[in-house]
């Protein structure tokens, strides 16, 4: 099983959007629970944003919260977070994750089983 991910990154300006995407393979999404975290250079893989399988309920770390959305298109098999305002604190790789079923303990990496390679977001003027 594999989660290929993820275009839609690049450079942006300080309060601008960025839309992400993760096109699940050999995984149906709609029966799964995923995840995006992101990980800045010498920092830790941070927590952004999670949606259960059963009833696509959203978690969110509380340092996005407000600013971005986590969405799936099942039709699609694909992931998205849309980023809102971004400030040069969201300059990071950002990861897609997935697992089969929902896990309190979401805000933590080593949970997910799943893993896109990553896509660059700098944001800078």
């Amino acid at each position: 099983l594999r989660c290929s991910c993820g275009s839609g990154g690049g450079l942006v300006q300080p309060g601008g959007s960025l839309r992400l995407s993760c096109a699940a393979s050999g995984l149906t999404i709609r029966s799964s629970s995923e995840a995006w975290f992101r990980q800045a250079p010498g920092k830790e893989r941070e927590f952004v944003a999670a949606i259960r399988e059963s009833n696509s309920a959203t978690r969110y770390s509380d340092s996005v919260k407000g600013r971005f959305t986590i969405s799936r298109d099942n039709a699609k098999n694909t992931l998205y977070l849309q980023m809102n305002s971004l400030s040069p604190e969201d300059t990071a790789v950002y990861y897609c994750a997935a697992r089969n079923y929902w896990s309190v303990r979401y805000s933590h990496a080593e949970v997910w089983n799943y893993w896109g390679k990553g896509t660059q977001v700098t944001v800078s003027s």
